[in-house]
């Protein structure tokens, strides 16, 4: 069954988005409800992945394009070490790369502030992944060029197509400065603005979105405890999840222990540079899920709840 859904576009924050016909996608398979994907106006691959990234130097990204206040998505497998601005990722949401031998897929979805990375490997193959244009609880979904699955980013699955159900390896990445991660990792390699693409990375469309406590596209949870766009990190232990709401994290000294269910992890914070990782007892980084508040809650309407006053 091939079907074909609409959404009337409504004008925020300077924007326009139409009626706008999603390309027909194969969804006789699915997990979530069909009337809740969405377009977010631009049609297949209207948002164009980066499939062949090219990257430079920590000393030349400072020279040229990055600035220490600048927010990156960045990791380290295998020792190598890697930094994607997220003034690129606006524009593109999805580098498929490789790192420390590892193919990976790197995912930023604006709407909801989440940058979450990948091992592109699932289901025995090696897929290479695009923008599918649509979304789901706001959140972007991927597709798999080799089946034309559809992905959920937050769900971390295929919830349509011939991979429905399959799980995506999420890796440990943080989300901080430009300066911190550099400061850090001097001998990191970034993602070079020569994407192929004519794009004004300089300038970012979703600025006046961040501060606004509107949703532009409907979800099915929303919990008023916080400000919507209140950054948080979440984590998934033995089935339960967990967020930290930066707000609260600012007023704790950092590092500092936690439990969730009955394991222990250790929570770090770092006020000026706005980054959290959250470990295991032995110190090892965990995958874990920076993005704003309504996002989280969105997928984990059971999640717990960091609450510095309750510790």
């Amino acid at each position: 069954m091939r079907v074909c859904f609409k959404y009337a576009g409504i004008k925020k924050f300077g924007w326009v988005l139409l009626w706008v016909g999603l390309t027909a996608w194969d969804f006789s398979q699915h997990s979530i409800p069909l009337n809740e994907i969405l377009s977010g106006g631009p049609g297949k691959d209207g948002i164009p992945a980066i499939d062949r990234p090219r990257f430079v130097p920590s000393s030349k990204a400072s020279r040229t394009f990055l600035e220490d206040g600048d927010r990156i998505i960045a990791l380290v497998v295998n020792g190598k070490k890697k930094a994607y601005p997220i003034k690129i990722l606006n524009w593109h949401e999805i580098v498929n790369d490789s790192i420390g031998g590892r193919r990976v897929v790197v995912t930023f979805c604006p709407l909801c502030g989440t940058g979450m990375v990948f091992d592109a490997n699932a289901a025995g193959k090696r897929l290479n992944f695009g923008v599918s244009g649509l979304l789901y609880q706001s959140d972007v979904l991927l597709y798999d060029r080799q089946t034309e699955s559809l992905w959920s980013q937050i769900k971390q699955e295929a919830v349509t197509g011939k991979l429905i159900g399959t799980r995506l390896q999420l890796l440990p990445s943080v989300q901080t400065t430009w300066g911190a991660w550099k400061k850090q990792h001097p001998d990191t390699f970034v993602l070079s603005t020569k994407t192929g693409y004519s794009r004004d990375y300089e300038r970012d469309p979703y600025e006046d979105y961040y501060t606004s406590r509107a949703v532009m596209f409907p979800v099915g949870n929303l919990n008023h405890r916080y400000h919507p766009k209140e950054q948080v990190i979440g984590v998934e232990l033995d089935g339960l999840t967990k967020a930290y709401p930066f707000k609260e994290l600012a007023r704790v000294k950092s590092p500092f222990k936690d439990k969730i269910g009955k394991k222990t992890v250790w929570v770090v914070y770092d006020s000026k540079s706005r980054t959290a990782t959250i470990k295991d007892a032995s110190g090892k980084e965990l995958p874990s899920v920076v993005g704003f508040w309504f996002a989280w809650y969105a997928f984990h309407k059971d999640t717990q709840v960091y609450s510095a006053q309750k510790n």
